[in-house]
């Protein structure tokens, strides 16, 4: 990049390319990520719904009567769709059954986390293998709007080399909203912070480790609900989570953020569907160039939810079609995801270094 080109923010790439010929999408699960993220994002983009199971009959009827599609009544039925994208929007212990019903050589989009531990991401991973299956874990930040442009901004070297990377939450995220999670004996790093350890993933690449203590609080009886971690990437870049949803006191200090520091320039992230989930609040990019004297606000054309949703269906439509040669966060790249967050599960397990007695 020379140093005399001026930045342009609106030159960043913020959406995934969209399939020639859409395949039809037949959805496993009736929750409200379905209804809140999923199908807006289908319907946004133009990806037909073939129709929807989900053991819970009632519910599966009145969310597939709200999106004038079908509600199946079994998961053979629904695994029989000729030409179908399967998309499961499952519980972590429901995937295996589900991706067993599936026809050999299927496409399939699987919910994150890829099974509750890393035993289960393994036995799905060997699943996948066996049937041959085209299958992708559904870490849709990485196809975020302003994901894609942070990402295309630093391919263009715009904050020269990445050194540091914040990920700040102070907020109230509604749990109740998903009712399998106050069963879940894993649930902040599991199904929350995987999004941002996924990202950072495909930012930096693999950490050496993590030092990571997870735990609840008192209010109310989910497993954990605020995490701290350190990624450790070596003695040059410093990658820091920390992570509470249980800032219930107004929205006047909650945060949702990214910090992403470059030798040459910085980036400021706002993920703004957790403040007030799921109506959440504009998206943000702010981006200090190299060779800048300022911020520069990225105008974002989409959010998180539903386009970051849209954008991980486009990749794997693509892919079954030809038309992308890399499936992006596909279960093999995906189990290494889980056994980042198997390692800060067994860090926070694991006792802290003692501080010396004092003499």
């Amino acid at each position: 990049m020379s140093t005399s080109t001026a930045f342009d923010p609106t030159s960043l790439a913020q959406s995934w390319p969209a399939p020639s010929r859409p395949c039809p999408v037949v959805t496993f699960g009736a929750g409200s990520i379905v209804g809140d993220a999923h199908y807006p994002a289908y319907r946004k983009s133009g990806v037909p719904i073939a129709g929807l199971y989900d053991p819970d009959r009632d519910k599966a009827r009145r969310l597939a009567d709200a999106w004038g599609t079908v509600a199946f009544a079994s998961v053979e039925q629904a695994a029989s769709v000729a030409g179908a994208i399967f998309d499961l929007a499952t519980p972590p212990a429901a995937h295996a059954r589900v991706l067993e019903a599936l026809p050999d050589g299927a496409a399939v989009l699987i919910q994150k986390p890829m099974g509750g531990d890393l035993d289960a991401a393994t036995e799905i991973l060997q699943i996948c293998r066996r049937k041959n299956l085209k299958a992708a874990v559904n870490f849709q930040l990485r196809f975020a709007p302003m994901m894609l442009a942070l990402k295309d901004a630093i391919a263009r070297g715009w904050l020269g080399e990445v050194v540091d990377v914040d990920v700040l939450l102070a907020l109230s995220t509604p749990w109740s909203l998903w009712e399998f999670v106050a069963r879940e004996p894993r649930v902040e790093i599991a199904l929350h912070s995987i999004h941002y350890l996924d990202l950072i993933r495909q930012l930096l690449g693999d950490p050496r480790g993590v030092h990571a203590k997870t735990l609840g609080h008192p209010n109310h009886r989910i497993a954990q609900t605020r995490t701290s971690a350190i990624l450790d990437y070596g003695d040059v870049v410093r990658c820091n989570l920390s992570i509470n949803h249980d800032h219930a006191f107004g929205r006047r200090y909650q945060a949702c953020e990214f910090r992403v520091c470059g030798t040459e320039g910085a980036a400021y992230l706002k993920l703004g569907v957790n403040l007030d989930y799921p109506r959440g609040e504009p998206d943000i990019l702010e981006i200090h160039p190299k060779g800048g004297d300022g911020w520069v606000e990225v105008p974002l054309k989409g959010t998180w939810f539903p386009d970051g949703f849209a954008g991980r269906m486009a990749n794997l439509q693509r892919y079954v079609a030809g038309e992308d040669a890399e499936l992006v966060g596909s279960v093999e790249d995906a189990w290494n995801t889980m056994a980042l967050v198997e390692a800060a599960y067994r860090s926070s397990a694991s006792p802290a270094t003692p501080i010396a007695p004092k003499p």
